[in-house]
């Protein structure tokens, strides 16, 4: 009987700490956790591959009204930024047997959708809620955290989120990494 509750709580306690690890990475101003998935339209996607892009991830369902009323939204922020280094992934949380209902609901849009099922997204937590999205700026640092957000996305929201991590552009990003790099040299010595 001990030996069982000894497994039981050494069991819960491996839950708990993985959990609790998971939580932790899931941090605004930390990296973002991978993304990586099969899109419905037969390629991949991979957040790694997309450093030096804005990032939008949101999760959603198509039985989820919120989630069908900000798609026009992202739709549209999506089609007017893509060429500043705009990328939208929204992964749907049905199951592989509603495929057709998905890429029904994704035909009038421009942006990539892949199932959760063909997804690693293990890092956002367990999502107790949708829709839900997270935005990674160009050097794959979480900068919004959706958890804290109580309404779908909108324009607005977009704006004030997205935008500004927009107009960091990649050249900032290459002089931010050689202003640390010369000040590493100069502390070090070399």
């Amino acid at each position: 009987m001990y030996a069982c509750l000894g497994r039981f709580l050494l069991l819960f306690g491996l839950i708990l700490l993985d959990a609790t690890a998971a939580m932790a990475e899931l941090k605004e101003g930390l990296p973002a956790p991978a993304v990586r998935a099969d899109l419905i339209d037969g390629r991949s996607f991979d957040s790694m591959q997309h450093r030096g892009k804005v990032i939008v991830v949101n999760f959603w369902a198509s039985w989820c009204k919120p989630c069908r009323e900000e798609m026009p939204a992202l739709d549209a922020y999506y089609r007017a930024h893509r060429a500043e280094g705009l990328e939208l992934i929204a992964i749907s949380l049905e199951g592989p047997g509603d495929l057709a209902k998905v890429k029904q609901a994704m035909k009038d849009f421009s942006f990539s959708a892949a199932l959760a099922a063909s997804a690693q997204t293990e890092g956002y937590g367990r999502l107790s809620r949708l829709p839900i999205t997270f935005v990674i700026d160009r050097r794959g640092v979480l900068r919004f955290d959706g958890l804290k957000l109580a309404k779908a996305m909108d324009l607005p929201t977009l704006e004030r989120v997205v935008t500004p991590l927009l107009r960091h552009s990649k050249d900032t990003i290459h002089a931010d990494a050689d202003r640390a790099r010369k000040i590493e040299i100069a502390q070090h010595g070399g």
